[in-house]
């Protein structure tokens, strides 16, 4: 019979004579640790400017593109309609954005960034940065850009679409 720990949990030996593989042997484990801390930092950073992950990838977005219908920015993002509209409507409660009709028909809209907005992208991309520095500038550039490589392989293998926002 096993040796059974005080609370009837397997003990280390029984783990290891299972077959059961380790927690941390797991590629996917650690892709998930340094993301949860990564993600993290970069979370507090970004709601110390007054704005939470999915707002700044939407205004990043916009920067990028300009004045672009709320499809756009669904599509862009790879998420619903409820959520792209959910963060357009607290950008413009926050003056980052504002809506603006097409042409002479008011149902179509666009969403574009106002001044604030736009000047709040660069303070907000250097915190990305930084970010970045933190976690991945102790690596020679060269590994950097072949992790790069590595987890967009693997973005376009499993046809990730939606962005990550939170």
């Amino acid at each position: 019979m096993p040796i059974q720990a005080k609370n009837n949990a397997p003990s280390k030996l029984d783990v290891a004579c299972s077959g059961i593989s380790e927690l941390e042997s797991h590629l996917g484990f650690w892709v998930r640790y340094v993301s949860n801390h990564v993600s993290s930092r970069f979370q507090g950073s970004v709601e110390a400017c007054g704005v939470s992950v999915s707002e700044w990838v939407a205004l990043r977005q916009l920067f990028k593109t300009g004045a672009c219908p709320p499809s756009e920015l669904i599509e862009t993002l790879g998420m619903t309609k409820g959520a792209v509209s959910k963060i357009v409507t607290r950008l413009q409660a926050k003056g980052l954005v504002e809506r603006a009709a097409i042409g002479n028909d008011s149902r179509a809209q666009q969403v574009l960034l106002t001044k604030a907005g736009r000047k709040l992208v660069p303070t907000l991309a250097s915190l990305a940065d930084r970010n970045d520095e933190i976690f991945f500038g102790h690596l020679h550039p060269g590994k950097r850009d072949e992790l790069m490589v590595i987890l967009k392989k693997i973005v376009r293998l499993h046809q990730f679409q939606q962005v990550p926002v939170e």
